[in-house]
């Protein structure tokens, strides 16, 4: 260790003069112990820094390290940030951005300069952190996690409802305080830090948590949740616009509503929720409804039930009794139908009856006036006049023997369809016995007993035999009927 050469290299070096004197007592370094020794005293006197500049020359070899010029209106710094700390920076540099980094200033022997190895990165100044608020905004945006028809309806009524947010401060009390005045539900808090590094991986962790657990479990499912904070600056309230609290409120499949903040302040967490409420107190609104109110509404509901059920059921009655007035007794329009039925029945069966004797009574009318209305007819208008009523009388007979003829086919053809031939001519016989009678029965036939069988082309005479296969007994002559006045044959008396 050279005990001066700290002093010496933060004072202003000597002019040059025109000739260096030897001084044969100066050490003489290598090149690696100077610039070790520099790096010493630099990293010993700038342990750890803040710097505050534009990003310039960002550049992102394979092996995941960053390396980029910080620079303002005079003057430009080396910065370099390993892999293992830029896998877990908050802010992801891009060129042209204004940061402030957090780190110590070191030496890079082979290249003759100095540089500050980043530890951390912030934005610098609100105007940076908005810039950078709006360029995520749009590029979630275009990814379709701030879609209205992604949007769920909240439920009415939740049974349970979970909250993340910080499990100290006003923000948990209000929202309970809310809950318990409108309508008490059971409240399952997740707790997490709502500010610093360590907050955006612990309110998407909640929100994951609160998605994953099972109905049934150990620890209720909400049916909604709530995330909130409490109003803050843009710097405050940037762990709500990080990309993974954004991503995570998008996919949850349980209805969220955002509640961080004042009503001014906005987040990118506010696009990705179900419902945005501009206070945690208003969120609690949004939950549940007024139990008061619910109750009131229920009941005046009830009662207009009530109400239309009772219109609708006097309705009914007063248009049942209507069509009761206007329709009558049933029984009697059921008499009144059969007595309608029965008038007909008899008029069809006199019809028939009453065209023939119709029929017949224009029949004798026109001739018994045929004759003496010609003689008549032919004197007074000649032969004229005779031909003329000739004509139509030759009409007056025509229409009227048609009309008399289609009476006696309709008449002729109802004969035949009941006349006993017709049964004959389908396969049928009558039978009947020696005086002409017909035998209707078989206790009628008598064996023995002479009988004609008729069918429809001829009768065949023939003699009905004995039971159990006998022969027939020998016919007798008849007897004659002896006269009642005792005469024999030929009018003749007899002696006995």
């Amino acid at each position: 260790m050279i005990p001066h050469l700290r002093e010496d290299f933060m004072t202003e070096p000597a002019p040059p003069t025109e000739k260096t004197e030897t001084l044969p007592n100066l050490p003489v370094f290598s090149v690696t112990e100077i610039t070790a020794a520099i790096k010493r005293t630099m990293e010993g006197a700038y342990a750890r820094v803040r710097i505050r500049g534009e990003v310039s020359g960002l550049r992102r070899p394979g092996s995941g390290h960053l390396y980029m010029d910080l620079k303002d209106q005079d003057g430009i710094i080396a910065a370099v940030c390993w892999r293992g700390v830029a896998a877990r920076l908050a802010v992801a540099p891009e060129d042209g951005m204004e940061i402030i980094v957090t780190g110590r200033i070191t030496t890079y022997g082979p290249a003759s300069k100095y540089q500050v190895v980043i530890e951390d990165i912030e934005l610098a100044g609100e105007g940076a952190l908005l810039k950078l608020i709006e360029e995520r905004r749009k590029r979630l945006a275009a990814e379709g996690l701030f879609d209205q028809q992604a949007k769920r309806p909240l439920p009415f009524l939740p049974d349970v409802i979970g909250v993340v947010t910080s499990p100290t401060g006003a923000v948990i009390r209000d929202i309970l305080h809310r809950l318990a005045d409108r309508f008490p539900r059971h409240v399952v808090i997740w707790p997490v830090l709502v500010q610093g590094k360590a907050a955006p991986a612990q309110i998407a962790a909640a929100i994951a948590g609160f998605n994953a657990l099972g109905a049934g479990g150990p620890v209720a499912r909400p049916d909604l949740i709530i995330v909130a904070r409490g109003g803050g600056s843009v710097e405050d309230l940037m762990a709500f616009n990080e990309e993974a609290v954004v991503r995570a409120a998008a996919a949850s499949e349980i209805p969220l509503i955002s509640a961080v903040g004042h009503e001014t302040d906005v987040t990118l967490i506010d696009f990705a929720a179900d419902r945005r409420a501009p206070t945690p107190s208003a969120a609690a609104e949004m939950a549940v409804p007024v139990r008061m109110e619910l109750a009131v509404q229920v009941t005046e509901n009830g009662r207009r039930l009530d109400a239309t059920m009772m219109r609708g059921i006097e309705e009914a009655r007063l248009a049942l009794a209507q069509l009761w007035r206007i329709a009558g007794d049933p029984g009697r329009l059921v008499e009144e139908a059969a007595q309608r039925l029965d008038d007909r029945g008899e008029r069809l069966r006199g019809v028939g009856a009453a065209l023939i004797a119709h029929a017949r009574a224009r029949f004798a009318g026109a001739a018994a006036g045929l004759r003496p209305r010609a003689l008549r007819l032919s004197v007074r208008h000649g032969d004229e006049r005779v031909k003329t009523l000739a004509e139509r009388l030759a009409r007056e007979f025509g229409r009227l023997f048609a009309d008399c003829a289609a009476d006696l086919e309709r008449l002729g053809g109802l004969l035949a369809s009941t006349s006993y031939e017709n049964t004959l001519a389908r396969g049928f016989a009558v039978i009947r016995d020696g005086a002409g009678a017909m035998v209707m029965s078989a206790a009628a036939a008598r064996p023995g007993m002479g009988i004609e069988i008729g069918f429809a082309d001829g009768t065949v005479p023939a003699t009905i035999g004995a039971k159990g296969g006998a022969p027939p007994p020998a016919p007798q002559p008849k007897r004659r009927a002896k006269p009642k006045d005792g005469t024999a044959d030929g009018g003749q008396g007899t002696l006995l």
